[in-house]
């Protein structure tokens, strides 16, 4: 694991665009300059001040505490020595800064001293051509935001979830930025629920698909596919990813939208409201899916065990007819010298014209009951 931090600390600095440091500044002495930094920026009265003003975390952080306003620091998969400085300067609580940098947390909101700190889950659809039994439908990341008075840090992980464009979109609206931290803490409350909703109504129509085919040919004549089981399963599977992702985000939402909290700008906090509602129905929506897929493996399992019921029956069936003539021709094997028929001129007649007859009598019968 260090080696692959290691690593990744190298190749950093040449994938992401670092926010431009102001000449003649320092550096060297400040530990809030990292590579994990994707931007860094100061909001006053909700527009953004020019780059140049706030070239590092602690210097963007000392321009609002001179001169009022609040800093966003966005930060991608920083390792604990990169953390480590911004933690100091802005002084987050040593567990909320361990849970960031490590990342695999449970959404969740806790409240350490003045600092909000809330952990999202975020889901992205991945597309596919085909489901199979290995096909990878959700994929997530996560998405940690610290909040206080005057700064919101948000510590990204994983792939997908870019707030790039939730920033510009915000920074179109200063009216809102204007009410402060708990705006963009809003803001990516509502993108990652909006996430929910776009994967759910994905999700949903690979659920019709598996459920149509599933349902498509009766048992016994076509009978279900052999991989539909394991489809479902994997389905299953991701819509547990799914679920794990939701549930434990209701609570959060609940207490954002309806507790009183000195972080949270009373007219951001029914804004909240909206968000728990969204979040309601996906989680509604998540909690039929996990039954419904239930119902459809359930289904699927009773119409293999149907089709095996018919094939054993048509194996019993066929068993039956030729045990006649196996019969038949078994007692005419036999080496006795006084047997009926045995030298009569019309007895192997007489035999091949009863075997027919009597399979052809059981055959009706069993074709008239179904069983063939």
């Amino acid at each position: 694991m260090s080696m692959i931090r290691d690593l990744r600390a190298v190749v950093r600095p040449s994938l992401r665009k670092s926010t431009p440091v102001q000449p003649g500044y320092d550096t060297t002495r400040d530990p809030s300059v990292t590579s994990a930094v994707v931007d860094c920026a100061v909001y006053r009265e909700g527009r953004r001040l020019p780059v140049t003003s706030c070239p590092t975390p602690r210097a963007a952080m000392r321009e609002v505490r001179r001169d009022g306003g609040f800093t966003w620091i966005g930060l991608h998969e920083p390792t604990e020595a990169e953390f480590a400085g911004i933690a100091a300067e802005f002084g987050l609580h040593p567990l909320a800064v361990e849970d960031a940098v490590h990342a695999h947390q449970r959404p969740k909101l806790e409240r350490y001293d003045d600092t909000l700190f809330a952990v999202f889950k975020t889901i992205h659809y991945v597309e596919h051509a085909e489901l199979t039994a290995t096909s990878e439908v959700v994929e997530t990341g996560e998405v940690m935001c610290f909040t206080g008075r005057d700064f919101v840090i948000t510590v990204r992980h994983g792939g997908q979830g870019s707030l790039k464009g939730l920033r510009h979109r915000l920074e179109d609206e200063p009216e809102l930025l204007a009410k402060g931290p708990s705006s963009v803490l809003h803001s990516i409350a509502d993108h990652v629920v909006d996430g929910y909703i776009a994967v759910a109504a994905a999700v949903q129509d690979d659920i019709d698909l598996v459920e149509s085919e599933v349902f498509a040919a009766p048992a016994g004549k076509g009978g279900p596919r052999g991989s539909d089981a394991g489809r479902i399963y994997q389905l299953k599977r991701e819509v547990l990813e799914f679920k794990r992702a939701v549930s434990p985000l209701l609570r959060p939402m609940e207490l954002l939208s309806e507790r009183p909290m000195r972080l949270v700008d009373p007219d951001i906090q029914k804004y909240f409201r909206d968000v728990a509602d969204h979040l309601a129905r996906v989680h509604e929506q998540v909690m039929g899916f996990d039954e419904l897929l239930n119902s459809i493996l359930q289904a699927n399992l009773a119409q293999a065990t149907v089709a095996q019921n018919e094939d054993m029956r048509k194996i019993t069936s066929w068993a039956a007819i030729i045990a006649v003539p196996t019969m038949i021709c078994g007692v005419y094997g036999m080496n006795f010298d006084h047997m009926p028929e045995l030298k009569w001129e019309y007895g192997y007649p007489m035999v091949m014209a009863s075997i027919v007859g009597i399979c052809f009598t059981i055959h009706r019968a069993l074709r008239r009951n179904g069983w063939l």
